[in-house]
């Protein structure tokens, strides 16, 4: 229930404050006054996007603000799942700078406007005579039977296993497509998979047959030089070797009278040391390294192969080429499992869509057992109405085709004449009819669907006289069980509030005021003769209010 609205810098609203009755209220006032204005006010509170023209004075922000009385309407798990203080008391608003920006609070906590219009659609309903159109939507229709005919859960049931089977179908089309792409080259495929099999690659592998390959091709001359190191290391007599321990051997006879002798002894020893190292490395070394074709031969072939392989595959090292062979693998390898997943899909797809119908066809079933009750309730309702010879039909037709509201496609069928065959509702309704229909349904939905609160903006258009003031008890009898904001035209459903507001111009601004009893015979009887009130007319105000 909406206990109090403000609106401040919104189009033609300087400020406003409207507190409302917990059960009918009225808003009257002239075409242009700005009724319309308030209701796009309410309309950006529930989450409507905003347009250009929302601020009037672009040196201050726009703020509109609701204060609901939630308690009693099971919201408490969409507070909690959203992260959002729940208060019995809650208060949304919205602000709108001057430079557009818009935000949103939910008692405070910033939301975004997506949240803040799935809980709009929770707190109010507005009904305006624009929406009559909706009885073209088959959302609308298969939406009013079900609140009538089909437990929540099973309708919840249905669309989890129906949002599951939509997305196995599309990971199926997803994988058949890459499958087939994949199959065109997967000949090519193959064969560039045999040829990375085939060369068996390892990593860091040609750094190591290149430094290898070097030497091999130089083995000769390598050999050469080696072996004329130890010529001259190991020489009889002239070797290096040789003539360094007989220079030591001179040394060390004379160093007890020779102050440098010890150090000389020893750093001749220390060179010999290393000199005889180095010739044992070198002795290795030539006895190792040797002339080998064969080596020679498969090795540059390696080598020639890896090389000849980067440059068909473009690419500059032998870790990148890896890297191919691997994705080249993986994509045949995609051909290969894809198949298996793709029928394991296949199956699921199966089960799913066997599961889908089992509930669709429950749900066909509740469809079809209140569709007689609600076609007869419409009709009582519009004959109540002044429609005597209306017919009044919902057809539940099923379909071999899953829906995401099931498999089921619904109708409403109408006539307003008994001579004349009924047809689908939007087709042959006119827009007094539409507003009977649309005030019918709202009437019976209200009585399974807890709304906090209805707003109907002129739902009355195209009816008046006894007509009007059944329009006005049926909107009454809502307001026994919720909270009803009607806009009107009609005195006669003006009368049946229990509060009554005015909406007005002054000095190009829009303002609203509620009605003290006086005011509101005076209103009404302006409503029932114009501008320039009669006696006759305040008489039948007084006698519209005192029956109410």
């Amino acid at each position: 229930m909406l206990r109090r609205l403000s609106v401040e810098n919104y189009a033609l609203i300087d400020k406003l404050d409207l507190q409302l009755d917990a059960a009918l209220n009225i808003i009257t006032g002239e075409t242009g006054a700005g009724k319309s204005i308030l209701l796009g006010a309410l309309g950006l509170l529930l989450g409507n996007k905003n347009d250009s023209g929302a601020i009037h004075d672009q040196a201050r922000s726009c703020i509109i603000e609701g204060e609901f009385d939630i308690e009693g309407y099971n919201l408490k798990p969409f507070f909690e799942d959203n992260d959002l203080d729940y208060e019995p008391l809650t208060v949304v608003r919205r602000v709108i700078s001057p430079s557009g920006k818009s935000r949103a609070f939910v008692n405070d906590i910033p939301v975004q406007l997506s949240l803040l219009k799935e809980l709009g659609a929770a707190l109010i309903d507005i009904h305006s005579q624009h929406r009559n159109l909706i009885l073209s939507d088959e959302k609308f229709r298969i939406e009013a039977v079900d609140t009538l005919a089909v437990d929540g859960g099973l309708i919840g049931e249905y669309r989890t296993i129906y949002a599951e089977l939509r997305t196995r179908e599309r990971e199926l089309e997803f994988l058949q497509h890459e499958a087939e792409s994949l199959r065109k080259d997967e000949e090519w495929l193959r064969h560039q998979v045999s040829e990375f099999e085939v060369a068996a690659l390892r990593e860091g592998e040609l750094e190591v047959a290149e430094s290898e390959l070097a030497v091999l091709e130089n083995a000769d001359q390598i050999g050469e030089a080696l072996i004329a190191v130890r010529n001259i290391l190991d020489a009889e007599q002239i070797g290096v070797l040789e003539q360094l321990a007989v220079a030591e051997s001179a040394i060390a006879k004379v160093s007890e009278s020779y102050p440098n002798g010890e150090e000389i002894v020893s750093r001749l020893h220390s060179v010999r040391q290393e000199l005889k190292d180095l010739g044992a490395t070198v002795a290795d070394d030539s006895e190792r390294i040797e002339s080998d074709p064969e080596r020679l031969q498969r090795l540059t072939d390696r080598v020639n192969m890896i090389y000849a392989m980067c440059q068909k595959h473009r690419v500059n090292t032998l870790e990148e080429l890896m890297a191919v062979g691997e994705k080249l693998a993986t994509q045949l390898s995609a051909i290969t499992h894809g198949d298996e997943r793709i029928i394991s899909l296949k199956q699921e797809i199966k089960s799913l869509t066997a599961k889908a119908y089992d509930v669709a066809h429950k749900i066909h079933l509740a469809r079809e057992r209140a569709a007689g009750e609600i076609s007869n309730e419409v009709v009582a309702m519009l004959q109540r109405l002044g429609m005597a010879d209306a017919q009044f039909c919902v057809h539940v037709v099923s379909v071999d085709e899953l829906l995401p509201t099931g498999a089921d496609h619904v109708y409403f069928i109408f006539t307003a004449n008994a001579n004349v065959a009924p047809q689908p509702v939007e087709k042959v309704a006119s827009g007094g009819e539409l507003s009977r229909i649309m005030l019918a349904l709202k009437a019976m939905l209200a009585r399974h669907k807890n709304l906090p609160a209805i707003i109907f903006d002129e739902i009355d258009t195209g009816v008046s006289g006894r007509i009007a003031d059944v329009m006005g008890e049926i909107i009454s009898e809502l307001a026994r069980n919720m909270q009803v904001v009607a806009i009107t035209h009609l005195p006669q459903v003006a009368s049946k509030g229990e509060s009554h507001y005015v909406v007005y111009k002054q000095q190009s601004k829009t303002n609203i005021q509620v009605l003290n009893p006086e005011q509101r015979v005076e209103e009404i009887a302006k409503m029932l003769s114009g501008s320039e009130v009669s006696q006759a007319a305040l008489e039948q105000a007084k006698l519209l209010l005192d029956r109410n």
